[in-house]
């Protein structure tokens, strides 16, 4: 990574965030932050404004936390803020010589930017003219300067500015990454496939990186893979349905990685189930990252007989056992959702290394949700991160964790490792395993409000 102009550096410094998932946006940075170990205080934020003000380290920190952030769009030096212009130019000015000195014969560039606003070419150069008194001595130059300069406008009712900010760019986020992996230019998508945006942020929140192993186990088509292997992590994954990852046609899991350049991040992907995994219970995942089934088109199903009390004879087709067919699909069950998350949890427990991260995506009707009561929890495991995506009267939210030590778990939490058996009926239905299921096609309508009798 090339030296940056001493003119960057600095204690303060302005994020520019996508006005985009903004309960994510936060919590992205923290992660990035944790992940390289960098120092993050922020100074600054509201998830109704693009801008933050943090404090960081040094310019280079700065530079290594934004790049591969998906929901900021860049990071900049801060030199002054103010709810005025006349305030702006006062705290500049304080500090004139300090902050142009080491400005002095470098190339430079001036650039306006206003959010929830518009001005007028006229109007912008007006206003970058404001700032002559600064006098750099170094040549303009459009295309490729050492410093970019920004004076950037904040118009919260569209009307009135509440702030404006000037600083230096230091770097842009990893933003262009949502382009390279929109579904739309993706060769092999499902119904379910997660968009590229949040795929990624997903894989900054389980930390993927080189040298890390991550595993989805409901991959599907493998949006989250893809995410993680771009981060530079090696990648594996299974699903109850093996077709969904082999394909059809020659569009598959494994033709997306080639077309993506990232075959080298590929293990590879096996059908299997949380409750029938063929992985040895032993602690060797950097991250365990998925977005479960909701069981809406249909319940929620395990591999595994209805009746396994019933003896199977194995069929023969054309000489061959039918279960040893290409074709061939396992006999399933219903599967409780409840149960589904509590699996997903001590899955993670029990595979995850020290420090090791949990991502994975939960529905919830939003008329019934308690937080401290409805987020699923797990004596070894922290809850990190909780974060929310609405839609119209349900929501689904993005719950991460980190695998603690077992020396952190005290007697009384490991009594809670002992599983409760779950009684699962052979005649019980996909709606009463399935609480979000029944939910979604009753139209999420309020439970009555019992009538007290007097």
């Amino acid at each position: 990574m090339p030296s940056l102009p001493k003119a960057l550096e600095g204690s303060g410094f302005l994020i520019h965030f996508a006005q985009i998932h903004e309960t994510f946006r936060k919590v992205e940075l923290e992660a990035l932050a944790q992940l390289h170990g960098i120092p993050l205080e922020w100074k600054e934020y509201s998830d109704s404004s693009p801008f933050a003000i943090v404090s960081l380290p040094s310019a280079a920190a700065a530079q290594k936390l934004i790049a591969r952030s998906i929901l900021a769009k860049g990071i900049y030096t801060l030199w002054a803020w103010s709810d005025t212009y006349d305030g702006l130019h006062t705290s500049l000015q304080s500090r004139l010589q300090q902050l142009v000195q080491p400005c002095m014969n470098h190339t430079f560039k001036f650039t306006v930017q206003t959010f929830q606003s518009r001005r007028s070419a006229r109007s912008q150069c007006e206003l970058i003219e404001s700032f002559g008194y600064m006098g750099f001595n170094g040549e303009i130059s459009m295309k490729t300067p050492d410093l970019h300069f920004f004076i950037f406008e904040e118009f919260p009712d569209r009307q009135t500015m509440s702030r404006v900010f000037f600083g230096i760019k230091i770097s842009d986020g990893g933003r262009d990454a949502v382009a390279t992996y929109d579904l739309k230019k993706r060769s092999y998508i499902g119904t379910t496939s997660m968009d590229a945006e949040l795929s990624l942020v997903t894989a900054n929140m389980a930390h993927a990186a080189p040298g890390r192993l991550v595993y989805d186990p409901f991959v599907g088509t493998g949006s989250f893979l893809y995410g993680c292997a771009h981060f530079g992590a090696t990648t594996m994954g299974s699903d109850i349905d093996g077709r969904q990852i082999r394909g059809k046609k020659g569009r598959s899991v494994l033709g997306n990685f080639k077309q993506y350049g990232l075959v080298s991040r590929y293990l590879d992907g096996f059908t299997s189930d949380l409750t029938n995994t063929p992985l040895r219970r032993t602690r060797f995942l950097d991250a365990v990252i998925c977005d479960p089934p909701y069981g809406v088109r249909e319940g929620l199903k395990v591999l595994g007989s209805r009746d396994p009390a019933k003896e199977k004879e194995p069929v023969m087709v054309g000489g061959v056992m039918g279960h040893l067919r290409p074709e061939y699909i396992p006999p399933k069950k219903p599967y409780g959702f409840l149960a589904m998350l509590d699996d997903i949890l001590h899955f993670s427990a029990d595979h995850l290394v020290e420090g090791g991260r949990l991502a994975f995506w939960m529905p919830t009707a939003n008329d019934e949700f308690q937080e401290e009561l409805d987020i699923p929890i797990h004596p070894q495991l922290d809850l990190v991160a909780v974060c929310v995506q609405e839609f119209n009267k349900w929501s689904r939210r993005l719950l991460v964790y980190s695998r603690r030590s077992d020396d952190d778990v005290s007697a009384e939490e490991a009594e809670m490792l002992q599983r409760a058996a779950i009684a699962a009926d052979k005649k019980i239905t996909a709606d009463e395993l399935n609480g979000f299921r029944k939910k979604y096609f009753e139209g999420f309508k309020s439970s009555p409000i019992p009538q007290k009798i007097i």
